[in-house]
């Protein structure tokens, strides 16, 4: 056996090597004449051409197919990096369309707060709300506003609609605003046309109560609700919301006040609110009014008069003895 390999391993290497330089000898005589300028032989190319180009098309098939298949997947290359890129513009979009809502919100927000037609004596501050409580027993904005903008304790607050509620708690750099909604809510308020006069009373609902009406049969749901002015608290004529009825069948308000989209508040100026500086002038003594006689023994004698600072007024007299 391994003697016939050998044999024909003998033979088929010379055979091999015959091939390849015939092979060889064959293309150097194809270069030869393909580089040969003559008319005759260009004659020969192009009955070669027309010869054996025809019939190699169906080789050239598979070979075609192949660079077709890569230019498409080039093609669909660059088509996903075009369509990964058009999606990250698209997001970009999105977030700049969601700035510009946010913006034509706030736009339309601050209009509102230019168009509210108020006293002309009346200024006013626009503060930002910075921050909820959040808490279901306290109903409370906190402003970017406070003492270094001039806001003072008991000032009222308005959006672009209606009153917000009242400041409660002034510090140098912010302010917080208890709203109508909250159980320590009590302002006087009218209702229109009727006139009548009621205690609008928070109690940590978006409907606050009507308390304390004159003749409820004079009030209608639907009816105009503005603050009454009474108990130096609040101007009169600010709108609060519109009178409706409660599935409890008591009379509760829709305040005009929007609560769930509130990012501006106008702090108004308010002359009514006196600012207390002096807590020595909040006692002053009556006159006219003599002490009994057990108040003497049990709390001693009265203490001297108190006079306001920056008062006028000088002390009477004491009566002297008659001329008579």
């Amino acid at each position: 056996m391994p003697r016939d390999r050998d044999r024909g391993e003998e033979f088929t290497r010379p055979l091999r090597r015959l091939l390849v330089a015939l092979l060889v000898l064959t293309c150097f005589a194809l270069f030869l004449l393909w580089r040969i300028d003559s008319p005759r032989v260009e004659r020969l190319r192009a009955q070669v051409v027309d010869a054996v180009v025809p019939r190699l098309e169906w080789m050239m098939a598979p070979v075609t197919g192949v660079v077709k298949l890569a230019q498409d997947v080039r093609s669909y290359d660059r088509i996903h990096k075009q369509n990964l890129e058009l999606r990250r513009e698209l997001q970009q979009m999105m977030v700049w369309r969601e700035a510009a809502l946010r913006l034509e919100q706030e736009n339309a927000k601050l209009r509102d707060l230019n168009n509210v037609s108020l006293d002309p004596a009346l200024t006013y501050i626009t503060g930002t709300v910075m921050a909820d409580s959040g808490s279901p027993f306290r109903q409370s904005v906190l402003l970017n506003v406070g003492g270094r903008d001039g806001i003072i304790d008991g000032w009222p607050t308005m959006d672009g609609m209606g009153l917000v509620g009242r400041i409660s708690g002034v510090g140098q750099t912010t302010s917080r605003v208890i709203l109508l909604t909250d159980t320590s809510s009590r302002i006087p308020v009218t209702v229109e046309p009727s006139g009548q006069k009621a205690i609008l009373t928070g109690d940590n609902s978006l409907y606050p109560v009507l308390d304390f009406l004159e003749d409820r049969d004079r009030v209608a749901p639907g009816d105009r609700v503005v603050t009454a002015g009474d108990g130096a608290l609040f101007p009169a004529g600010l709108l609060v919301g519109r009178v409706a009825e409660g599935t409890d069948g008591r009379l509760r308000l829709r305040l005009a006040a929007d609560y769930e989209q509130l990012e501006f508040v106008r702090v108004l100026r308010s002359p009514l609110v006196e600012a207390i500086r002096d807590s020595g002038g909040l006692i002053v003594p009556t006159e006219g009014i003599e002490p009994r006689p057990e108040d003497l023994e049990f709390f001693g004698p009265p203490p001297p008069p108190v006079v306001l600072m920056g008062s006028s007024a000088a002390p009477a007299a004491e009566p002297g003895p008659s001329g008579d």
